[in-house]
């Protein structure tokens, strides 16, 4: 609920969503404790709201479950982050056209900076070459997602398409833009209005 540029985080990312002709319905995912908060919003903006679990992986598991009650004839389920409010309606319609085709893709961009892995008392450089960062949406075929969160029975993964993954199934990357940040600190932000304010000029 951090504004951004003078609204709200979430409703910016909700809108970016909404903005692509492939998404029919969205639902928001929250904590018990926000429910009441954010029902209100969500439901001005057509969204519906469910409650999540205790880990993000129970929470994107509650939001499937939902979406087979009101849609279960969806043949895609994207799962994005809140907190990426910067996604572009180009990106998210390309992502949804790769998995279309694929049945799993996700955005991503290549990795840029000199990557280091810290050891007990020296570091060493790791070659970035190959190395994309995961984006969000990240877009899956409904049945082959449910089937990935069957499997999942609790083994820590870092996003969903780690889980797809472990089923032997092909993930493609679709070239995102690399301002399509997650905000998660204070600089990220202020990040993320220099961006907006790029784009309004």
């Amino acid at each position: 609920m951090l504004p951004l540029a003078g609204r709200p985080i979430l409703i910016r990312a909700i809108e970016a969503l909404q903005s692509s002709t492939f998404i029919a319905s969205i639902v928001l995912v929250v904590r018990a404790c926000d429910r009441v908060e954010l029902e209100p919003i969500a439901n001005s903006l057509g969204v519906s709201v469910v409650e999540g679990g205790q880990e993000r992986y129970d929470s994107v598991r509650s939001g499937l479950d939902w979406l087979a009650k009101i849609n279960d004839t969806a043949p895609l389920v994207a799962v994005h982050a809140a907190a990426r409010p910067l996604v572009s309606p180009a990106d998210i319609d390309a992502v949804v056209r790769a998995a279309f085709e694929s049945g799993a893709a996700i955005l991503a961009t290549p990795v840029r900076g000199t990557i280091k892995r810290k050891l007990a008392d020296s570091t060493t450089t790791v070659s970035r070459e190959n190395l994309w960062e995961a984006l969000t949406p990240q877009v899956f075929s409904a049945p082959i997602l449910r089937a990935a969160y069957d499997r999942h029975r609790g083994r820590p993964a870092t996003d969903d398409a780690e889980l797809v993954e472990r089923l032997g199934t092909r993930v493609s990357l679709v070239s995102g833009l690399a301002e399509n940040i997650k905000i998660t600190q204070s600089e990220d932000l202020r990040i993320a209005e220099a961006i907006l304010s790029s784009r309004s000029h």
